[in-house]
């Protein structure tokens, strides 16, 4: 028998009653009754409370006992009385009476409590992860985690897919985001890159003649945190498919996410057919190519209403012809919300950075007008124009900006999603899955103005290879693709370019040449000139799948050690300094300030 426990904590039940037990575990809280003291006795499987009465020798030393101590105590099991049953512990029918305890682990004073739901700053919450991670919501979201996982590899193993393990250190390419560099100490003035992304590993593999793999893949790239991104390293389901075309990688990805989503969740599925919106659709109705489609809010392009001499809204008049565009969000019948509903969505603008956002309510019986500040500026033919682009109707609202493109897109796109969440449009027990198609293959870099990749550089183009215009790059577009949930993007993918002459015509255009792509991708262009078969992928990111299915807003929080902001491991002090020895062994040494 375990010297430690013949139960866990969270599988006593009154089938148990009056067993003789061993249990080990936290402190989680204690209760002193003056004649009674109770302990929550925490592990990993659950909580079940302990007691020991004033007549117990160890009721003095369990009183003073520090909470987050670590104790094993034998007892007998005792079945509640109805009227003290916990219903929300598995064990709540019973209780432990304790006859003899042993102290396993000391505690110190705790920076934070462990059983409260209180918040605390990130920094403590980092700075002592190791109790951060016993508290109930992230110790569960970590577990959750672990669950995802393995089914994942379950799921990617019965369809078909075999694991494999690519290099960790590689070269440095262009993928998109800063390397994380590593000297090499063999080959002085050298370095290793962690690896973005096993982009070329996995194309290596098809061209290898493994049909169909799949990884969770850490990927390493130096950008800043987000709310959904962690800083420095995270995890992708990385796949990658032989003789495909992108309807294959689709069937596939929707087929695991439905089953994943429908296992660890309840929430409704509002598409079990995930539907295909082109990056420009998605860009012109939503104002970004990761829509959160529970919002039934649509964008609509208003920019050539102010080209008309019926409309007398100078501001935005001017900006048209300068070479702004204007967009607009419509709000069905909203006519009676009070104005400090649309002062309040106004001021939210205002605090984004924006000049604000106009905005009035269309009215009338007979004659068509614009209720608002800026409807006077309107003639009635204008506004019926507004409505048949728009869709909207008598007591709807409008709401629009203008600016250059970029601007305006961001903060309608943002002025969307507050719209909807202000109006309790948005229904949150519901996922919506959809996929983003069509994209670019190029783009203007606003800084040097000159032509670079959109997304993957490895994407296939779309159409006949004989037939593309290779003239005009900016109007091609690729058989990459984007799958979206809620609004958040938990993947890019491609149908890759598995021919050597079409990379070189295509990172050509991009400001490459032949020996630039030699150089920082030989061993995959080598590859593909013996015998590479049609390709493609996706890597859905595991981080951003539990964050949705546990319903948190920050990555962090279903991350096992995360960094903080700063890309810094608080616990562990890292990154941090090295010796000059090491540094001398790696043929380095650091520039003095």
């Amino acid at each position: 028998m375990n010297k430690y426990r013949t139960h866990n904590c969270g599988e006593l039940t009154k089938k148990n009653n009056k067993s003789n037990v061993v249990l080990s575990g936290w402190i989680n809280k204690k209760r002193d009754h003056g004649n009674l003291l109770f302990l929550d006795l925490r592990d990993n499987y659950g909580i079940t409370q302990c007691l020991v009465d004033k007549e117990n020798k160890f009721f003095k030393e369990l009183e003073k006992i520090q909470l987050e101590s670590v104790i094993k105590v034998n007892g007998i099991v005792c079945e509640r009385t109805i009227d003290t049953i916990n219903k929300e512990l598995k064990t709540g029918e019973i209780e432990v009476n304790i006859n003899s305890y042993e102290v396993l682990g000391t505690c110190k004073e705790l920076p934070m409590p462990v059983f409260s739901d209180q918040e605390y700053a990130e920094e403590i919450r980092l700075k002592y992860r190791f109790l951060d991670l016993r508290r109930k919501r992230v110790h569960e979201n970590i577990l959750l985690r672990s669950k995802v996982i393995s089914y994942i590899r379950e799921e990617m193993t019965n369809l078909g897919f075999s694991e494999f393990q690519t290099p960790i250190l590689t070269s440095s390419s262009p993928e998109g985001a800063r390397d994380f560099l590593v000297p090499s100490r063999l080959n002085p003035g050298k370095f290793y890159a962690l690896p973005q992304a096993p982009q070329q590993f996995k194309q290596l593999i098809m061209v290898s003649g493994f049909d169909k793999y799949f990884q969770i893949a850490p990927c390493f790239r130096d950008e800043d945190a987000r709310a959904d991104r962690s800083p420095g390293e995270f995890y992708q389901l990385d796949l990658e498919m032989s003789f495909v075309e992108q309807e294959d990688v689709f069937e596939v990805v929707e087929k695991l996410m439905l089953n994943l989503f429908k296992k660890f969740s309840n929430k409704k599925m509002l598409f079990e057919k995930f539907p295909k919106i082109s990056f420009h659709d998605a860009m012109l109705k939503y104002g970004t190519d990761k829509p959160d489609l529970r919002n039934p809010l649509l964008i609509s392009d208003l920019t050539s209403i102010f080209e008309r001499d019926d409309v007398k809204f100078d501001i935005f008049k001017k900006l048209v012809k300068s070479g702004s565009i204007v967009r607009a969000i419509t709000t069905k019948n909203t006519k009676d919300k009070p104005r400090s509903f649309f002062d309040g969505i106004d001021k939210w603008a205002k605090e984004e950075g924006a000049s604000g956002l106009a905005y009035f309510t269309f009215e009338g019986d007979k004659n068509i007008s614009a209720k608002g500040p800026v409807g006077k500026f309107f003639s009635e033919e204008s506004l019926k124009e507004i409505m048949k682009v728009t869709g909207a109707k008598l007591g709807d609202s409008i709401f629009f900006a203008c600016n250059k493109e970029k601007e305006v897109l961001k903060l309608i796109s943002l002025a969307r999603d507050k719209i909807a969440n202000d109006l309790n449009l948005v229904d949150q027990n519901t996922f919506a899955f959809c996929w983003i198609v069509d994209y670019p293959i190029f783009e203007i870099d606003e800084k040097t103005k000159k032509i670079k990749f959109s997304h993957n550089p490895f994407s296939m183009p779309q159409g006949d290879e004989k037939k593309i215009d290779f003239s005009k790059p900016l109007e091609m577009k690729a058989y990459q693709y984007d799958i979206v949930c809620n609004g958040v993007e938990l993947s890019s993918g491609a149908i890759r370019n598995h021919k050597p002459d079409l990379m070189y015509k295509l990172f050509s255009i991009a400001g490459y040449t032949k020996k630039d792509v030699d150089n920082k991708f030989r061993g995959m262009i080598n590859a593909l000139s013996y015998g590479a078969p049609p390709h493609g992928g996706i890597a859905p990111g595991v981080d951003r799948i539990v964050m949705l299915l546990s319903n948190e807003k920050n990555i962090r929080e279903v991350t096992l050690f995360p960094m903080n902001q700063n890309a810094q491991d608080l616990m562990m002090n890292s990154p941090s300094e090295v010796s000059e020895e090491q540094l001398k062994e790696l043929n380095l040494s650091l520039k003095k300030k």
